[in-house]
């Protein structure tokens, strides 16, 4: 058994609380927001955010960090992406060295380009930190649903540990050293959810999300093995596997956002609507950004950023992406990956 903390009280965060504490661990569950606290002390489900997952009545629920975060195996930083850094910095005072502290958000920090684990080593540099990631909506998760999953870490030995702890005849848990592939893929493919939620709201077809999965992939896959990714990771869980689930589900707000907007909405208006962080929003400068600065071409992402934030239609998108010049398929990644050298533990 395992004593494990989650840190935030979201949908997935309660989701892999629910999970932990079904593979016997010993859990507590954070969130600043006192009203939530009470609301899980109470009926032990998150009543907002994911009903009909019921906790134990053995979870703890509490809104002091320092409880929180105190004589933990792991810590399991569930909190959106936007407030990742804020809650690493909180903690850090309370963290002791070699501390695991696990990441399942999704997203790059707009203002440093710097993925979510190097946020949390800047804010923490004592920690041992992981990242969790794959095809997982939080929905399906808690209702048991078999899912397939894959932790990153630099240290063989950790991620062996965090399989054995998350892993279960519902959850599978794969293992992985590369966490720069891991990171971009799960930021990146919220942008191209996006689209591909725009591409619905429009009316398009299944041909059209078929080409925006496929080449949006070919994008991050693109970025990601200038930036040190391996190829078999955009083409894994992580990668294909996530874009897949974020683009086809309605329980993505990414493609529920995105849907709104190809409707002729704001992407105020849709996260509005959605009422929950819309992580796609947030990746998509920090995407372009790093593009530009690893000379990267990205013409879906750089036309989402043109639809969400310089007034561009979701038709004329469509039709600029459409008349672009004529290119290979693939042979940019190939020239790449060849130059790429090969990352192990």
């Amino acid at each position: 058994m395992a004593i494990v903390s989650v840190i935030g009280a979201g949908s997935w965060g309660t989701a892999l609380a629910h999970l932990l504490e079904n593979n016997s661990h010993d859990v507590t569950v954070w969130s600043c927001v006192e009203s939530e606290i009470n609301m899980l002390r109470e009926h032990h489900v998150q009543k907002e955010k994911l009903p009909g997952v019921k906790l134990s009545d053995k979870t703890v629920f509490t809104s002091d960090l320092k409880e929180a975060v105190t004589d933990k195996n792991v810590i399991v930083l569930a909190v959106p992406s936007p407030f990742v850094r804020s809650t690493a910095k909180n903690m850090a005072p309370f963290i002791k060295d070699d501390q695991i502290i696990v990441n399942v958000a999704k997203g790059i920090e707009e203002s440093s380009l710097m993925s979510l684990s190097q946020v949390i080593k800047d804010e923490i540099k004592n920690a041992d930190v992981c990242v969790l990631s794959g095809p997982s909506h939080a929905e399906e998760v808690g209702a048991g649903i078999p899912t397939t999953i894959v932790v990153g870490t630099s240290k063989k030995d950790t991620a062996e540990y965090l399989q054995n702890i998350f892993m279960s005849d519902v959850f599978r848990v794969y293992t992985s050293s590369d966490v720069t592939g891991i990171e971009l893929g799960a930021a990146l493919k919220n942008v191209v959810a996006l689209a591909a939620g725009i591409a619905d709201g429009l009316g398009y077809g299944d041909n059209t999300k078929a080409a925006l999965i496929t080449r949006g992939m070919a994008e991050i896959a693109r970025l990601g093995i200038v930036m040190g990714g391996r190829l078999e990771t955009f083409y894994g869980l992580s990668g294909i596997g996530d874009l897949i689930v974020t683009c086809a589900s309605m329980h993505s707000r990414n493609r529920r956002a995105g849907i709104l907007i190809g409707q002729g909405k704001s992407y105020e208006e849709a996260m509005k609507e959605v009422n929950q962080i819309v992580e796609g929003v947030y990746a998509a400068k920090a995407g372009i950004k790093l593009a530009k600065e690893h000379n990267v071409t990205m013409p879906i992402i750089e036309q989402v950023n043109k639809v969400l934030f310089e007034g561009a239609s979701p038709k004329e998108a469509v039709y600029e992406l459409m008349v672009r010049e004529k290119k290979v398929e693939n042979l940019d990644i190939r020239v790449l990956y060849q130059n790429n050298p090969e990352i192990t533990w």
